[in-house]
């Protein structure tokens, strides 16, 4: 498995690959995502125990969509088990492994909640997410401010874990080698991944709150839900899809399957 350094403007082919891959089977992917939101939602709602466990899997989960995209472009079925493919590995060190990575996953997090907890004031704004206070123009800011804030912190966290799981399952590395090889082939093709990551902030950010803004000026605010949600998620699933597209453009020695270009 080698590294591969790819031009900027690969950000952009990785995107139009995701929404090809998308194209291939769009219920299959929306299949998987929902069953993920679903999931995640009961997991939370028992207190500490759900957070933890959703942290834990969630390197065997993103195995599980990315074998779906191979199985896509293999045309094969989609089917819900494929979030298991991480522990159907006749290896029992991998098993282990990708447990060890959700570990690692899940304090990452924790530790960044934690950072996040002394610069912004969390308890000030649970009011108005909770919808029992209005937004203001400054509760606004805060909650940007909020985000970009979350958004930095979690970028080392996002370059060592973009990778790592797949490179543990598929490539058979040890959790420490993959977070190192996720971390130089994010640091290798920034320029790309720079230019990747403004397209979907654009598409999953920007868009959905100017579709709101102008529907609410509409006076038809009542029904933005039911054109802000099926884009977003559509739009995040295609995400998803491009997640592959990654893979194969960072690293050569994966050509069990082929995208466009």
């Amino acid at each position: 498995m080698n590294l591969n350094p790819v031009a900027t403007n690969e950000g952009y082919v990785w995107v139009r690959q995701g929404v090809w891959l998308f194209k291939q089977n769009p219920l299959g992917f929306l299949m998987l995502v929902f069953m993920y939101v679903f999931l995640a939602q009961l997991a939370i709602l028992i207190p500490l125990a759900g957070v933890f466990a959703v942290l834990i899997l969630t390197p065997a989960l993103s195995v599980g969509f990315m074998t779906a995209c191979r199985q896509t472009i293999q045309k094969e079925r989609i089917l819900p088990t494929v979030y298991l493919a991480a522990f159907r590995t006749n290896h029992p060190e991998v098993k282990k492994r990708i447990l060890q990575l959700g570990l690692v996953y899940t304090l990452m997090i924790f530790t960044m909640s934690l950072i996040a907890s002394m610069v912004i004031d969390f308890q000030s704004l649970l009011p108005f997410i909770t919808n029992d206070k209005p937004i203001t123009s400054e509760v606004m800011q805060q909650l940007y401010y909020s985000l970009m804030i979350g958004g930095i912190l979690y970028i080392p966290v996002a370059m060592l874990m973009w990778f790592a799981p797949v490179l543990v399952v598929w490539a058979d590395m040890p959790p420490t080698k993959a977070l190192f090889a996720s971390w130089m082939a994010c640091w290798t093709n920034k320029g790309a991944f720079f230019y990747y990551i403004t397209i979907w902030s654009v598409v999953l950010i920007v868009i959905p709150l100017t579709l709101g803004m102008f529907i609410d000026i509409i006076g038809l605010s009542r029904y933005a839900s039911f054109v802000v949600a099926p884009f977003s998620m559509a739009a995040l699933t295609v995400m998803y899809c491009s997640f592959f597209a990654t893979w194969k453009g960072c690293f050569t020695g994966n050509d069990y399957e082929q995208l466009p270009n």
